[in-house]
């Protein structure tokens, strides 16, 4: 074999050798790349329509135009940057509604926070509205340390800076209240 094959030969074996070289490495940093987590969500939705089931029972629906969800966070939650709707079902059949313009489910302590015209509506015709509510599913709570307002069935209100409840509002503290009472006169009293 003459001189200028085999210089040929080892150049081509070089070429073919830096060239697969570098194809591995570009392809590693591809797989690398993919495998980095990123600060967007990890799934997104439009549209949608949730049942939530337990043991059979539909226990609560939630509607929503837009969610964002960053399960692969340090801490991770679900985004609900264009609103929420939720109604939830009592075991006895009892439904609650709420809404908000914005709100994010934190997945590690089932913590919502709600925010932008929030409203509650209960069962028994209670009326909640508030900025922001904070609602910790994990021990049916509900909470703001913004201004409120409370509409009883009757009419009755109470305004507030903060208030702290159960979600069937039997265990309720407020802070600077100012109300409006309807008060049934008996009969009998006078």
């Amino acid at each position: 074999m003459s001189l200028l094959h085999r210089n040929i030969l080892k150049i081509l074996v070089t070429a073919f050798a830096v060239t697969l070289f570098l194809s591995c490495d570009s392809k590693a940093d591809d797989i690398r790349r993919l495998s980095m987590k990123s600060d967007g969500p990890v799934t997104e939705g439009r549209g949608i329509n949730l049942k939530y089931v337990d043991s059979g029972k539909v226990t609560a629906h939630l509607k929503t135009p837009y969610i964002k969800n960053y399960a692969n966070a340090s801490f991770p939650y679900e985004e609900f940057p264009d609103g929420i709707e939720v109604t939830f079902i009592s075991e006895d059949g009892k439904e609650n509604l709420i809404t908000s313009n914005y709100a994010i489910r934190y997945k590690g302590t089932n913590l919502i926070d709600l925010q932008d015209n929030v409203v509650l509506f209960t069962h028994d015709s209670i009326t909640l509205k508030a900025q922001q509510l904070y609602w910790d599913q994990s021990n049916s709570w509900i909470f703001t340390d913004q201004p409120y307002t409370l509409i009883l069935k009757d009419g009755s209100r109470n305004d507030g800076d903060l208030f702290d409840s159960n979600e069937d509002f039997t265990n309720f503290v407020s802070l600077n209240n100012v109300a409006k009472q309807y008060v049934k006169e008996n009969s009998e009293d006078l």
